[in-house]
């Protein structure tokens, strides 16, 4: 079995809370197995070899059936992890709690990106880039004066993301790499 990271999106923000101990014990009366949770954000640690989209679905309609929040779910491999990471092109340069990987379920649409950089131009002195199924954004002056908020990021990519902070991705990626 594969060591698997589920990022839950808009987990323990809004109105959209879960305690991580009862996330937990769901998903092991749900057949998913020994979990595993990193911090209150919704990032769960656990073992398949279940398709990406089988078990993203599985972890959604657990979401929704247990606790009412209609989940957006995204699935990596621990070497996708260590690479969001690695190929973070400003990760080493801007502060680790600046500098993010936003997790897309898929690539942004066709011009998707483009017409971000486009929209974000003379508004900030943030950093973007592009990777595989990853944006990386570095908010420079911080999160909470950005104009990239993850709605005006989602309607020019034309998908989802949810994003973690590259302090959050190393003390994942430790409990990930202890659980296998």
């Amino acid at each position: 079995m594969s060591t698997r990271l589920a990022l839950l999106g808009s987990i323990n923000i809004g109105g959209n809370r879960i305690k991580m101990a009862d996330l937990r014990d769901r998903m092991s009366a749900r057949d998913f197995g020994e979990v595993e949770t990193v911090a209150a954000s919704g990032n769960v640690i656990l073992r398949s070899d279940e398709d990406e989209e089988v078990l993203r679905g599985r972890i959604a309609r657990l979401i929704e059936e247990e606790f009412g929040i209609t989940g957006f779910v995204v699935v990596r491999t621990v070497e996708e992890v260590r690479s969001a990471i690695d190929d973070n092109p400003f990760h080493g340069e801007g502060s680790d709690t600046m500098v993010h990987t936003i997790f897309l379920p898929q690539q942004p649409v066709a011009g998707g990106f483009e017409a971000l950089l486009e929209a974000h131009r003379d508004r900030g002195a943030e950093r973007l880039a592009l990777g595989d199924r990853v944006l990386y954004l570095d908010y420079v002056d911080g999160v909470g004066v950005s104009d990239l908020t993850g709605r005006f990021i989602e309607k020019r990519l034309g998908c989802r993301g949810t994003a973690r902070n590259m302090t959050s991705l190393k003390r994942i990626l430790a409990k990930m790499e202890e659980f296998a």
